[in-house]
């Protein structure tokens, strides 16, 4: 089967990126992902990248009003970090039917000179910001590549998708990638996956995330998982009132999410 890597996100890590590399190598993770860093870090974080031996999935995010000309550009940043692969936070949920179709047009035509597969992040306030927006696409261009966030879906939807099963499977088929992050119907984020309360919730996503890694086993593929939990500081970890303290430790619950993401997905495939 292809690798399996479980890459740690950057966000939320505080400190000097050398002592992140150290903590997040000692906890057993294969790399980093997360969004392009200042620019003035570039060069150090190429340094400790080589030194660790670790990949690196940046995520690029397309601006306006020229989402395409964004695109290239971010690309072109990502690409000097050598990364296995390049996520996309692509376009705005705002775009028509016609402005989504010409954006895909050019930026597939323009990833099949690169080197590395870009996946497409299924996120809200992007044209993937819903199970049909994304259905769409993907009978339109059929080799467009995803990266699964269902967190988000289950918020946009306010459910647990549990009637959009034949368009989920349908979906699966296009994702390359996995953002781990437990999701809904009220939130994109469960402030803690292992809490008995969200067990329903954590069966449905290890039941995408399953179909999704048994598809890319099948092709000889990388599977490739981030538990992409967000911090109290960003207001995606809940926090409590007045004191504003997130009410879960963030690395404790993304490390509890890889262990069990090996343990009930990949270990059972």
């Amino acid at each position: 089967m292809g690798e399996y890597r479980c890459f740690k996100s950057f966000w939320g890590m505080t400190g000097p990126l050398e002592e992140q590399f150290k903590a997040v190598k000692d906890a057993g993770y294969d790399g980093f992902d997360g969004s392009l860093p200042d620019p003035s870090l570039d060069q150090r974080l190429i340094g400790l990248l080589q030194e660790y031996h670790f990949p690196y999935v940046p995520t690029v995010k397309t601006q306006g009003p020229d989402h395409f000309a964004s695109f290239q550009r971010e690309i072109d940043r990502a690409l000097t970090f050598s990364p296995p692969l390049i996520n996309s936070h692509t376009g705005r949920d705002t775009l028509s039917q016609k402005e989504r179709s010409e954006l895909f047009t050019k930026i597939l035509k323009y990833e099949e000179q690169l080197p590395v597969p870009v996946s497409h992040e299924t996120h809200r306030s992007r044209v993937t910001f819903s199970p049909m927006a994304a259905l769409e696409l993907v009978n339109e261009f059929p080799t467009l590549r995803l990266n699964a966030d269902f967190s988000h879906w289950c918020c946009v939807c306010e459910s647990l998708l549990e009637d959009q099963a034949d368009t989920m499977a349908r979906i699966i088929k296009n994702v390359i990638y996995i953002h781990g992050r437990v999701g809904y119907p009220q939130g994109p984020q469960a402030p803690d996956p292992a809490a008995p309360e969200y067990a329903r919730e954590l069966a449905a996503h290890e039941a995408w995330w399953k179909a999704i890694a048994v598809n890319l086993k099948a092709q000889n593929k990388m599977i490739g998982f981030c538990p992409e939990y967000g911090p109290g500081f960003s207001r995606y970890m809940h926090t409590l009132p007045y004191t504003d303290q997130s009410v879960a430790d963030l690395w404790k619950v993304c490390l509890w999410a890889a262990k069990r993401f090996k343990k009930n997905v990949i270990d059972t495939i």
